[in-house]
């Protein structure tokens, strides 16, 4: 673990581990790289897996900024450069897919194969007012209020109803996940006016979406609308495992992507 500075004065942390092609593994809105668990050690046997916390989040610097998903974006290409990648594989899930996204069109000489998870093209009424209520539970309630509603939105009712103790021991450290609800706010507005759905034909990296079936924050169609917007994408959908798929399924998520990125 390292702690990689910003041309502005902001620190990222980020990790790598294994050897291979450079795979970055792009967190969603929490910005945790330590979110993708066991996820990372089991790729990094096929690659060189980058992880990152995003400015705001974890143990990055909390910059109180007005966030954009171009911001963070341009964060993590700061963070490729300097690590002295010419081009990485990438994949996103959720807010990390909207980073991907841009950095797809903005700067296709970086990316090589491009994953999307659980993400979308452009925010609909659904989404905005999911997060909508996420906010105001935020602002209203505080903290701990906020990751109880997050966690029902978040996850499958199964995973909820056998994961409860570790819920419960999340809630009650909520002020140390959330040291700063002005910035978890700002970067949910972020998110919610991201919009790439007029780019994204110029998307030239071969392109994998991937979700759940049952995700109530990214729901099916956003998937199915991002392989319709991206020349010759396809989409692999899992049965169930809700928003946090990944962590649910992730041995199939990692079969799945692996056999994506290393096809000739």
């Amino acid at each position: 673990m390292a702690l990689f500075k910003l041309r502005d004065g902001a620190e990222l942390h980020y990790e790598v581990h294994g050897r291979g092609p450079a795979l970055f593994l792009v967190a969603g809105l929490g910005g945790d790289g330590r979110w993708w668990g066991d996820n990372v050690s089991e790729l990094a046997k096929n690659f060189t897996v980058i992880v990152h916390d995003h400015r705001g989040t974890a143990r990055s610097s909390l910059s109180r900024i007005d966030y954009s998903v171009g911001q963070m974006a341009d964060d993590a290409l700061q963070l490729i450069e300097g690590l002295g990648y010419e081009k990485v594989h990438w994949c996103g899930h959720s807010t990390g897919g909207a980073m991907g996204q841009v950095l797809a069109v903005e700067h296709p000489d970086r990316i090589d194969r491009l994953v999307l998870s659980a993400t979308w093209a452009k925010t609909d009424a659904f989404f905005r007012r999911l997060f909508e209520v996420r906010s105001l539970m935020l602002r209203e309630l505080g903290p701990s209020a906020y990751l109880k509603s997050s966690a029902l939105a978040l996850n499958s009712p199964a995973w909820v109803r056998d994961h409860d103790a570790a819920l419960v021991a999340a809630e009650t450290k909520a002020l140390e996940t959330i040291p700063v609800p002005e910035i978890v706010l700002s970067r949910i507005a972020a998110i919610v006016a991201h919009d790439r759905r007029e780019q994204l034909q110029k998307v030239t990296a071969r392109t994998l979406a991937i979700c759940a079936r049952d995700d109530t924050v990214t729901p099916l169609y956003f998937t199915e609308e991002l392989v319709r917007l991206i020349p010759g994408a396809r989409a692999y959908v899992l049965p169930d495992g809700g928003h946090a798929y990944p962590n649910v399924h992730g041995a199939e998520f990692r079969r799945v992507m692996t056999a994506f990125l290393l096809e000739s």
